[in-house]
């Protein structure tokens, strides 16, 4: 960091986003910074990400009635304050003592949404105890892995649902881990007391790979997702059913065929397949996909690179419902937990409203693609 950024930002505290990822750093150990902020291969997806929302240029609008206005958002039944959830995101802890429940909490005072991991290094039942209680709230839904064992996969759906978890997201573009050179650098492994709470202590199922087969193609991805598990999913859970990681406008119109009720548009944040179109880039074909699809379309969201208030109005504007951030709430629990988080989001609504008021939106309805310059 510049030494005179650096200490404006030790004297003055974070006051954006790009600031919390600096501290972040600094606090953390680098093993932990390596798997929490990594990146697949080279990172040009990871940063392309964040380029493709600059990319982007706004037209600011002039003179319009803004009295009255906000950012309230609905979604699957819920309405919540802003258009803000967190993003799944693994082992809080790393972060931070108090996990995800710091982020819940946060995320619950400030009136955002939350997807909590399966990866999680709290069980979801101490997450739903935290965050539902908070009257602001938006809505509480459960990111599932596919898991070899199908019974484990019901088991988590039943406890979500009993939990007080109002959907489940399906994560769809990681059958295979990514290759995450600094992750493996710096010889990252789980410390003491971190587990990954829904699935430590699981015996794993075994994969017999033939002779001369591939560890992987043989063995790993016999077990993966397909689109005919998703019949069965519906069929194991009566909450709704949103797909994270498509990026192929043919595949959200498979996704709206079979009736999901909602697409997550995202690369895994450049953590799985590196080199693949930046998320800004590949959510207008989505949303025009879909848009010329028979019968309902299914929500729409958006991750990857959002780290200012015009990333969100961006998104809304070429189609998205809603947005989720994932590592600037690691970074804000790493500075400071819970309050940290809540200062990360606070700060990307606050940014979010003055970019709606500049460019002459009063709600989420007075934005479109008209807001973005040619």
């Amino acid at each position: 960091m510049d030494r005179d950024l650096s200490d404006a930002v030790a004297h003055i505290g974070p006051v954006n986003l790009a600031d919390h990822e600096r501290l972040a750093r600094e606090r953390l150990p680098a093993p932990a910074w390596a798997y929490l902020d990594g990146d697949a291969a080279d990172g040009l997806t990871r940063r392309d990400n964040e380029a493709a929302w600059q990319r982007l240029r706004l037209w600011p609008r002039v003179l319009r009635p803004l009295a009255g206005g906000h950012t309230r958002c609905s979604l699957l039944g819920r309405t919540w304050p802003s258009p803000l959830l967190i993003a799944p995101t693994a082992l809080h802890r790393l972060a931070h003592p108090d996990g995800e429940a710091a982020s819940a909490l946060a995320a619950g005072v400030l009136g955002a949404g939350y997807v909590l991991s399966t990866l999680s290094s709290l069980p979801l039942e101490d997450v739903a105890r935290v965050f539902l209680p908070e009257p602001q709230r938006g809505p509480l839904w459960f990111q599932l892995y596919w898991q070899p064992d199908r019974g484990l996969v019901a088991e988590l759906l039943q406890r979500a649902e009993a939990a007080g978890f109002e959907a489940i997201v399906l994560t769809v573009d990681a059958p295979c881990q990514g290759v995450r050179d600094a992750e493996r650098r710096s010889g990252f492994t789980l410390p003491a007391g971190v587990v990954a709470a829904h699935l430590h202590g699981r015996a794993a199922l075994p994969i017999e790979v033939p002779p001369g087969g591939s560890q992987l193609f043989d063995g790993l991805l016999r077990h993966a997702p397909a689109w005919a598990d998703i019949a069965w999913l519906r069929g194991h859970t009566r909450l709704p059913l949103l797909l994270k990681g498509v990026l192929h406008p043919a595949d959200a119109r498979q996704a709206a065929a079979l009736g999901v009720d909602g697409l997550i548009v995202s690369n895994h944040g450049g953590r799985v397949l590196d080199t693949t179109p930046a998320t800004a880039d590949a959510l207008p074909l989505i949303a025009d996909a879909l848009a010329a699809a028979a019968g309902p379309a299914p929500v729409l969201l958006v991750d990857g690179g959002i780290r200012r208030g015009t990333d969100v109005l961006k998104a809304l504007a070429l189609g998205a419902q809603a947005v989720l951030v994932g590592r600037p709430v690691l970074h804000g629990l790493a500075v400071g937990g819970a309050q940290g988080v809540a200062h990360v989001l606070r700060l990307l609504r606050d940014e979010f409203e003055a970019a709606m008021a500049l460019t002459g939106c009063a709600t989420l309805a007075d934005i479109d693609r008209r807001l973005l310059a040619p």
